[in-house]
């Protein structure tokens, strides 16, 4: 009796299925269509009757003005240079700026000239894919949020090649399966990582994973097991990428541990303005009696600021027991909101604390001469992110001729504080006590010593140059052109 019930029951759940199944793929299959449909209606030919190439970048924010811009635009412009029949396309949500303040504002900011016009698709949704949208399940939040963004996109310009430059892999499988394109990826940072799911594992507390989660094994594991979803999910949408393209070899190893695409995967470098750096003739120190230690990066929790104040403390206290030069430490960054401001504050407070708050000084959104003019008095950069996917503010200051002192992981570790044709570029540390012996160790140099070092990094960060980046980024993408 209990056999036939299950008969009668499990076989219309199964034609069921299967009815819901079919009408899915017909549903996805129209949908495909209408969009190829509505992409011959949209896209026009161009001057000579043929259809102009149209490859588009999915960058929500492309008028923010950080690294990941920089990446952008280079990237356009190599391709600008490369191929004629291409129109080059960016899908963004600033919607405060015209497309021509857009482009004259990447002019200004990283002197970055397009030989060719940009069409702007202006999304309505960005609001969608940020966090503070999503106090809660943050990560799945932004993604679907993505989804729904892309979707609008498309519906606004069909491309023929679609490159997401921004870290929305979720957008990826809507382009390449309902859009028909080839697409393609740049990585700055996967948006989960296996460092991730060994935190939550470990139930360690850090800015990502709060101490009301790590003091509940239950909450702890209710989110690992979140995040293996995710991570599995996050895998499934990336591995479609016809051609992915990281920024670091630490982002590679997760990319590859996730998404299991090695053959289609490669790393770029992001393009850094090295040349302006390496312009500024590099002196012999003038003073043996006054060293600054100069730290460039924006104050956001992950920077780990307090690190290098407690460092630095930890550095005066064992100076003042014998003979000390002056030293001075120079925070420098951008604040991007009132949260920032307040994390500001609570450094100057720590500061207090430790009794060194004549000795830092705080350099807040200043102008680039500045940041150059204090990068070139410097005797070391400071650096003290925990597995930092790449590092521009590490480049810049091994580029500007400062002894570089970066945590020993993630892109500073595997790609930028490397040992050049033999030779050390910088330094490495982990934990307070490293820092502050570190960067003893920097100052009991003598400066011709010294000098030897800055004149290695200087030589090693050619690496990262614009040109570099438009050779190995053409020869990524072109799987993409066939």
């Amino acid at each position: 009796a209990c056999f036939r019930l299950l008969c009668s029951l499990l076989i219309p759940a199964l034609f069921l299925s299967g009815i819901l199944c079919v009408c899915l793929v017909v549903l996805l299959w129209g949908t495909r269509l209408w969009i190829l449909q509505r992409k011959k209606q949209l896209n026009a030919a161009g001057k000579d009757g043929k259809q102009p190439l149209l490859v588009a970048f999915f960058h929500p924010y492309c008028n923010a003005g950080g690294g990941g811009e920089r990446v952008l635009w280079c990237a356009i412009r190599t391709l600008q240079k490369k191929y004629r029949n291409v129109t080059c396309v960016v899908y963004t949500g600033d919607r405060d700026a015209t497309g021509e303040e857009i482009v004259e504002g990447a002019f200004r900011r990283f002197n970055i000239k397009l030989t060719h016009p940009v069409k702007f698709v202006f999304l309505e949704k960005r609001y969608l894919v940020e966090a503070s949208l999503y106090p809660h399940f943050t990560l799945l939040g932004q993604s679907l949020g993505s989804v729904f963004l892309g979707w609008e996109a498309l519906l606004k310009c069909v491309p023929d090649i679609y490159i997401d430059s921004m870290g929305y892999a979720f957008t990826l499988p809507l382009f390449k399966y309902l859009g028909g394109c080839r697409v393609g990826c740049y990585v700055h940072y996967p948006t989960i990582s296996t460092d991730m799911l060994s935190v939550v594992r470990n139930q360690d507390t850090r800015f990502n994973n709060a101490a009301f989660i790590t003091n509940n094994p239950l909450f702890s594991k209710f989110k690992l097991v979140y995040y293996y979803f995710f991570a599995f999910m996050y895998g499934l949408v990336g591995s479609c990428s016809d051609v992915i393209m990281v920024n670091s070899s630490w982002t590679l190893n997760h990319i590859l541990s996730l998404w299991r695409a090695g053959a289609c995967t490669s790393v770029v470098y992001p393009p850094c303005d090295v040349q302006t750096f390496l312009d500024i003739p590099l002196e012999e120190e003038k003073s043996t009696t006054e060293y600054s230690i100069v730290s460039i990066s924006q104050f956001r929790p992950e920077k780990d600021h307090p690190l290098q104040i407690r460092a630095f403390a930890k550095l005066l206290k064992k100076q003042r027991l014998g003979q000390r030069p002056s030293l001075k430490l120079i925070l420098i960054g951008g604040c991007r909101n009132q949260q920032d401001e307040e994390r500001v504050n609570n450094l100057k407070h720590l500061c207090e604390e430790l009794g060194v708050s004549n000795d830092v000084t705080f350099r807040i959104n200043i102008p680039f001469e500045e940041l150059k003019r204090h990068l070139t008095e410097a005797t070391i950069g400071l650096h003290t992110m925990w597995n930092e996917h790449f590092g521009i503010g590490v480049v810049e200051c091994m580029a500007a001729g400062t002894v570089i002192l970066a945590h020993n992981s993630g892109g500073p570790k595997l790609d930028i504080v490397v040992p050049y044709e033999g030779h050390t570029t910088g330094f490495l540390a982990e934990n307070e006590d490293s820092y502050a012996e570190m960067m003893a160790y920097i100052l009991s140099l003598s400066p011709e010593k010294r000098l030897e070092i800055r004149e290695n990094a200087r030589r090693s960060v050619h690496r990262f140059s614009d040109q570099h980046f438009e050779e190995t980024f053409q020869l990524s993408v072109e799987p993409l052109f066939k």
